[in-house]
């Protein structure tokens, strides 16, 4: 973050949220930090943890691992699932791209813990997806009551996907957090 000049509005989403929590920390240019659809991990915490705090995420049961040579394993959502479980209020047409599109998550970031959190010390906002298959709305409730959010929007019905299907309340709420005070 050394490269960019000035104030920096952090945004993350899913496991982006766990990154950013990490990656701001002890930063004094970033002045918000904005979780959509994301983890917030407190210290330790990992967000295979925080997936499983409160029921309803259905994620397990769709991976397809692929396992590495370094002994770790690539986790894919499969293709034929995606739709249903990461992208349900997008369009049949885009799921699909982005099912045959969509990048890998290792299994050590899900179960690493978390360093202190940024949370802790820079004001936060959080968007939670109210039709979220992956990470449970009760988890991304919580998480953002803890973390002392500034504002909290939900979207009922929006999936995981929520920054390509409601992408106006998206940016409007990284705009509100880039605009306080």
């Amino acid at each position: 973050m050394n490269s960019v000049p000035g104030q920096i509005v952090l945004a993350g989403h899913s496991y982006g949220g766990a990154v950013m929590t990490n990656a701001a920390a002890g930063d004094p240019d970033v002045k918000a930090l904005v979780y959509i659809a994301a983890f917030a991990p407190d210290k330790g915490e990992s967000a295979l943890e925080l997936s499983s705090k409160f029921p309803g995420s259905t994620l397990g049961g769709t991976l397809a691992p692929v396992p590495l040579a370094d002994g770790t394993t690539d986790l894919y959502i499969r293709q034929d699932l995606f739709r249903q479980q990461f992208a349900a209020d997008v369009s049949k047409q885009q799921a699909s791209l982005m099912a045959v599109t969509q990048r890998p998550i290792r299994d050590a970031a899900l179960s690493e813990g978390s360093g202190e959190p940024a949370w802790k010390n820079i004001p936060s906002w959080f968007l939670v997806a109210g039709s979220d298959h992956n990470i449970p709305v009760e988890a991304q409730r919580w998480m953002a009551d803890r973390a002392g959010s500034r504002a909290t929007i939900e979207i009922r019905k929006a999936s995981h996907a929520v920054g390509v299907s409601n992408p106006r309340p998206v940016a409007d709420l990284i705009v509100r957090a880039a605009t306080a005070r």
